[in-house]
């Protein structure tokens, strides 16, 4: 189950980008499923444990990902820790209800995220609903935001 909490939360990890430069394991690459997040939200191909070709800046560090791909690949890596989704572009929505439908998953968004047209389960953590559409979400969320 993806759980979302809209607008400020305590105890969450806001600035992604120095905890992934942190707390980043080179093993991480390794997992087949960093490695689709990574082409598919960043365009970029895993070459080796510090090296990521892409097609916008060339070869580059894993410190150099997205702001967007950091965050899927800690909330992959993390699950018991929340983190603001609010760098990521709803390229990565499908991620986190992908991710979630494993394991249950929760990010803090400031932001409506489009999830898409098919029907999903997410639980808004500031009301306690249940939403399965876009439509349900915008119409709890905008209160929150």
């Amino acid at each position: 189950m993806l759980n979302v909490y809209y607008g400020k939360m305590q105890d969450v990890i806001y600035n992604t980008s120095v905890y992934f430069s942190n707390v980043f394991q080179k093993t991480w690459l390794d997992d087949e499923y960093v490695r689709k997040m990574i082409k598919s939200v960043d365009k970029s191909e895993v070459i080796g444990d510090y090296l990521i070709k892409s097609k916008a800046l060339g070869m580059i560090a894993p410190t150099q990902l997205s702001g967007g791909v950091k965050t899927l690949i800690l909330t992959y890596f993390k699950p018991d820790i929340i983190f603001n989704a609010t760098t990521c572009g709803d390229n990565c929505a499908r991620w986190f209800l992908d991710m979630a439908k494993k394991e249950d998953r929760t990010i803090n968004l400031r932001h409506i995220m489009d999830f898409g047209d098919k029907d999903f389960e997410i639980h808004i953590l500031n009301n306690d609903m249940f939403v399965h559409s876009m439509k349900e979400l915008v119409l709890v969320a905008g209160d929150f935001l």
